[in-house]
């Protein structure tokens, strides 16, 4: 990876108007623009034919939530050495421009994906904001205070459509490290749900809606390929019973299972969750859009 760069000095003269190939997707996460699986995630997304543009916290900003606030000079250094101290408040690679830090929240650096990076290398909005993959999963109660998920609905908010991956193995890792088998699986899934849903047209999702799609643990024993691994349709709280409406009806039932059963069920099972912008479970017309639209890759729980 290049030194991090001033966007106001260098990157104007490396940036020339680019034609999109694929769908124009923004990136983000909450563990910071320098770690593995976010980087494992671009390279493979972009193998897979999509126009990325990396907008992430230049410092781990886990447990962020929606918090957001200006960006300022990068005192001590970004994470993992990847820019010195003393950065400015926004950066990028200089080897490759569209990989960019912002030293703020996982909110901030959604935002400037998408009003400023996005008309940069897109010439507009982006078609679909993705964050993570998370380290560690974020389910029920962790939810609200993910930063992973606090920019995924941060992008809705603004009209775009989000998924927020989690994966439960792994550990903070720098972009130089070898690349943990879980970080090629998990990036391996992502990009299968990113483009199945890319493939089913737009609008890719209802207006204000966000999947919360989380990994289970990957070893060398257990769940160790991608293809071992399946997707099912959950949901991400507790429902009250005779107060909360139904779900979308499919595997034979009106209730889809916790987001957390899914992920702890012995098989390699990944959820889908379908979230709103108050980081509660969506409606069962909306669940049933998205059910629709990934149905070639859902299945159910034994």
């Amino acid at each position: 990876m290049g030194e991090a760069q001033n966007p106001n000095t260098a990157q104007v003269k490396l940036i020339l108007p680019i034609l999109a190939h694929g769908s124009n997707i923004v990136m983000s996460n909450d563990d910071g623009w320098a770690e593995i699986n976010l980087r494992t995630f671009y390279n493979t997304l972009k193998s897979a034919g999509e126009s990325l543009v990396v907008s992430a916290p230049a410092e781990n900003k886990s447990g962020a939530g929606s918090l957001d606030g200006e960006a300022g000079v990068v005192d001590d250094g970004c994470e993992f050495d990847s820019c010195p101290a003393g950065s400015p408040a926004v950066g990028f690679n200089s080897s490759d421009p569209r990989l960019n830090y912002v030293n703020s929240y996982p909110v901030t650096s959604m935002a400037y994906g998408i009003s400023t990076l996005s008309p940069k290398f897109f010439q507009g909005p982006p078609d679909l904001a993705v964050t993570g993959p998370n380290v560690g999963a974020n389910l029920d109660i962790q939810v609200p205070f993910s930063g992973t998920v606090g920019a995924a609905v941060e992008a809705i908010k603004t009209g775009i459509p989000a998924i927020a991956f989690s994966g439960r193995s792994g550990s903070q890792t720098a972009w130089t490290a070898p690349t943990p088998a879980y970080s090629t699986i998990y990036a391996q899934l992502a990009t299968n749900l990113t483009t199945t849903l890319l493939n089913s047209g737009k609008p890719y999702l209802p207006e204000g809606v966000w999947l919360n799609v989380n990994f289970p643990k990957s070893s060398p024993s257990s769940c160790s390929k991608a293809s071992d691994f399946k997707f099912v349709l959950s949901r991400i709280w507790p429902a009250v019973p005779f107060i909360d409406p139904a779900d979308v009806e499919t595997c034979g039932d009106d209730r889809l299972p916790l987001e957390r059963k899914v992920v702890g069920e012995d098989g390699c099972y990944a959820s889908v969750s379908v979230g709103d912008k108050n980081k509660i479970d969506a409606d069962a017309a909306v669940q049933a859009v998205v059910l629709k639209k990934l149905s070639s890759i859902l299945t159910c729980l034994p």
